[in-house]
């Protein structure tokens, strides 16, 4: 079932992103930023257990960052990723969000929903925030993927 988070899935969203975080593949994320930002989070469940999240958080006016997408190990290829992601999309859609962007090592799975892969550089500088708690920044090898949704207007 894919549904949106709530307060008593937050320490399971932890496990599950950092344990990518630890393999290097996302920034790790404290329950202090899991609880201000559930509201955020989508999750994907099956017999009470979490088997994939995903968030859609606002950057600015215009401007969203699809992140934290992960999905338990022995779940992947499953689609679950894909239902996750879409269901971002669907919520930037209805709020009127025009751009959609990621930071990401599977450039290749956000293709697959529309994104193009861009130059980090083009990208405003308030997206950087976060980069700055990760033990990679300066030196960055993740790729930037968007897609353009609209205006932004309804």
């Amino acid at each position: 079932m894919l549904r949106k988070a709530k307060i008593g899935d937050v320490k399971q969203i932890q496990t599950l992103v950092n344990n990518y975080a630890q393999l290097g593949l996302m920034l790790p994320r404290s329950l202090n930023e899991l609880y201000e930002s559930v509201r955020d989070f989508y999750v994907f469940e099956e017999n009470h257990e979490i088997m994939g999240v995903c968030a859609l958080h606002i950057n600015w006016e215009n401007l969203a960052e699809i992140r934290s997408l992960a999905v338990k190990e022995e779940q992947n290829k499953r689609g679950i990723g894909l239902k996750l992601a879409r269901a971002c999309l669907e919520e930037a859609e209805e709020l009127s969000i025009g751009r959609v962007f990621a930071l990401t090592y599977e450039p290749g799975f956000f293709e697959k929903l529309g994104f193009k892969r861009v130059d980090k550089s083009l990208l405003p500088q308030k997206v950087w925030q976060d980069c700055l708690k990760c033990v990679k920044f300066p030196e960055c090898d993740e790729e930037a993927v968007i897609l353009e949704l609209g205006d932004g207007e309804d």
